[in-house]
């Protein structure tokens, strides 16, 4: 039982743990001022950046945590603070997504950067029903806010598992439209992807 309760954190952990290394390297460079060359710009908004890094290790970190059953019904206490911790992880990546938009409108295309936006929002609002579903106690609604939210939260990775391995065959970054399609629609597939699971999980329990 308890191997089968921990396959889902693992599975998850496997899944995004490149985003979450790159995260943490970044979130240790800028506070030490050692980021690479090519970050140099975005090194120009330290507290929108630092936020980002930290709030995608944590994020990372404590969500396949907290899918785990063995966490939610043996140690609800602490299931709950890393709940907070993750939500406000989320938030974190959420606002600093917006914020960097903000502040480098021209960081990428016209399709990726508003991309960025949607999914940054919509991270929110998944955040905000699931908090509230949470204090109505409405628990399965909140499970399900919280899996679309740890989807959209974590959808980069999907596009980071494409693109690093076409980066290490070719030398290159992908670019060009077909990229940025590419780039879009892996992390919407996650999104889907979730949406499909907790429609499946709803109508087992029905």
């Amino acid at each position: 039982m308890i191997k089968k309760s921990i396959t889902v954190p693992i599975i998850l952990f496997f899944f995004s743990i490149a985003t979450i290394a790159f995260a943490l390297a970044q979130a240790i460079q800028i506070p030490l001022g050692t980021l690479p060359e090519e970050n140099a710009r975005i090194s120009t908004v330290p507290f929108s950046h630092f936020a980002h890094a930290l709030g995608g290790v944590l994020f990372g970190i404590i969500g396949p945590i907290q899918f785990g059953r063995v966490l939610a019904k043996k140690y609800g206490r602490l299931h709950r603070i890393m709940g907070r911790i993750f939500v406000i992880a989320g938030a974190f990546l959420a606002l600093s997504s917006i914020s960097l938009l903000w502040q480098f409108p021209d960081s990428g295309s016209f399709l990726v950067s508003r991309g960025r936006l949607v999914f940054a929002v919509a991270l929110a609002i998944s955040l905000f029903f699931a908090v509230k579903s949470a204090k109505l106690r409405q628990f399965k609604l909140h499970r399900d806010w919280m899996i679309r939210a740890y989807a959209v939260g974590i959808g980069a990775t999907a596009v980071s598992n494409v693109f690093i391995p076409i980066f290490v065959i070719t030398g290159e970054p992908p670019i060009g439209t077909v990229a940025d399609i590419i780039f879009i629609g892996s992390w919407f597939l996650v999104v889907v992807f979730a949406d499909c699971l907790v429609r499946y999980i709803r109508k087992k329990e029905s």
